[in-house]
């Protein structure tokens, strides 16, 4: 274990993006030569947090030719790695900007089907990591073949180890995981709208839901994202809304990761819920400075902090 954040993605991927002129259909475009990258949610994670200076180690499926190239891109961005080896190709997506209007077209392609086996070995690989880390991060989407209910017992098993829970995924795996509660939840107003069976949420009305959801024990803390308005931090005392900054939006790619990660890295220095959530939206709003997939650079998420510090 890397100092102690572990981060889990079963359905990670390689992110191949480019640039063109002028999409139009049936015509022979002109690509600009790709660009291949790490990709999936606890990935994402922790490559967020190892610009910011803090290891951990990423956990994640790995098959085929594309996982093979995912490992070595990892090993590129000094991520630690624990691949689990599954039959399935590591799938691929691909993202498009068309520099005539700089519009983003963003292809995710779907993973292949885990088998049974295989997912028992992902709870026994997860079950058997010493010591139990201070922090697990599950994050992104569930491949084919792997069952939600397999979430739950992660959570229950990292939890019984004294393992501080951080979930930011979706669906009847979010809905799993919060049967056992996490410690921080990051869900955007539509994830919040199905948690909390609330229709059209708003800036006005999200932080009374997400307060919903830590009263009935499903979360200590959680952070609700609103895109270009920033976010709302929501504890069983605080309510904390920290505004988004103004920036030049290159690419939105891994912006919730990279919020994500800013969260993390306070929490793991033990600092105030206020600047957790400082962190968080400085670092999303840095990943949308950067072009494709890059997430953030240390030097403009440190400067938007500040700017929120001010």
């Amino acid at each position: 274990m890397a100092n102690s954040i572990l981060t889990i993605t079963l359905n990670p991927a390689v992110d191949k993006s480019t640039n063109v002129d002028n999409i139009k259909p049936e015509k022979k475009l002109r690509c600009d030569k790709p660009k291949y990258e790490p990709g999936g949610g606890g990935i994402n994670v922790s490559r967020g947090l190892a610009r910011l200076g803090i290891t951990s180690t990423a956990l994640f499926l790995s098959g085929g030719r594309t996982g093979s190239l995912l490992e070595e891109l990892l090993q590129t961005e000094n991520v630690y790695t624990l691949p689990i080896t599954v039959a399935a190709e590591t799938r691929e997506n691909f993202i498009v900007v068309d520099t005539s209007h700089n519009e983003q077209y963003r292809f995710g392609m779907p993973g292949d089907e885990i088998t049974a086996t295989e997912s028992e070995n992902i709870l026994q690989q997860i079950q058997s990591i010493t010591p139990a880390p201070k922090i697990a991060v599950l994050s992104g989407s569930l491949p084919p073949g792997v069952p939600a209910k397999l979430l739950r017992q992660i959570v229950t098993d990292l939890k019984e180890k004294g393992t501080l829970i951080v979930a930011d995924t979706s669906g009847e795996a979010l809905a799993e995981i919060l049967k056992e509660g996490v410690h921080l939840l990051k869900p955007n107003l539509g994830e919040l709208s199905t948690l909390t069976g609330q229709e059209e949420l708003d800036n006005d009305t999200a932080d009374e839901a997400a307060q919903i959801l830590v009263n009935e024990g499903k979360a200590d803390i959680v952070v609700v994202s609103l895109g270009p308005q920033g976010a709302y931090l929501v504890s069983k005392n605080e309510v904390i809304h920290v505004p988004a900054p103004s920036v030049k939006k290159r690419s939105t790619v891994g912006a919730g990761d990279s919020m994500v990660a800013g969260m993390v890295s306070v929490l793991q220095k033990g600092g105030s819920l206020t600047e957790m959530a400082r962190m968080g939206v400085a670092c999303g709003s840095a990943a949308t400075m950067s072009s494709g997939t890059g997430l953030f650079t240390k030097e403009n998420a440190e400067k938007l902090f500040n700017w929120l510090n001010k």
